[in-house]
């Protein structure tokens, strides 16, 4: 793995071909992670997100505690640490993220533990918005942090027409089928 940061203002992209992610949080020595599908953008510099987490994920709990929220956009090759992520809850099983094989880090100057091995990370900060949380479990967290894995993503674009099929990001279907990022289609750049 070759991580490089990314320019705050290249952040969005990361996010803007619609993979599925694994949300992650820490608080209070407890640490957490889950998979999602419902989280996009909403401003790109820096990049703000969106997220739908429900009110009876831990991660949602470890979230509003510490204020930020790590995004990770997993390689294909962890489909099924994504499925297991997903499926087993950190409130009931302390040791939910071993017993799915994940091991975490935590980025310099940063206290939101991230998964190892994705394509690319980012590390969000809460911004409050009560009734939309409490009403719609819909949160709102700007990037403060970001970073990809130069195999995938440099120079502010996704290259993955030239890796291998396990590097390539997920896009959830349903009933635990995903598909991979197909091949690219450049039809020049417009302005407006």
């Amino acid at each position: 793995m070759n991580l490089q940061p990314v320019p705050l203002d290249k952040a969005y992209r990361l996010l803007n071909h619609g993979p599925t992610v694994i949300l992650s949080a820490a608080h209070g020595g407890r640490e957490n992670a889950m998979s999602a599908s419902w989280v996009g953008l909403f401003d790109f510099n820096p990049a703000k997100i969106t997220a739908i987490i429900d009110r009876a994920a831990y991660t949602r709990h470890l979230f509003e505690e510490s204020g930020y929220l790590g995004v990770q956009v997993p390689f294909a090759a962890q489909a099924a640490q994504v499925v297991a992520l997903g499926s087993t809850s950190g409130r009931d099983n302390p040791h939910k993220l071993a017993d799915c094989g994940v091991e975490t880090f935590y980025p310099e100057g940063h206290s939101t533990p991230l998964i190892k091995d994705c394509a690319a990370y980012l590390i969000c900060r809460l911004i409050p918005e009560p009734h939309n949380q409490e009403n719609y479990d819909l949160f709102l967290a700007e990037t403060v942090a970001a970073w990809a894995d130069a195999c995938v993503f440099r120079d502010g674009h996704w290259h993955f027409d030239d890796v291998d099929d396990d590097l390539k990001t997920l896009h959830y279907v349903a009933g635990g089928q995903f598909y991979r990022i197909g091949s690219g289609l450049n039809v020049g750049h417009s302005s407006g």
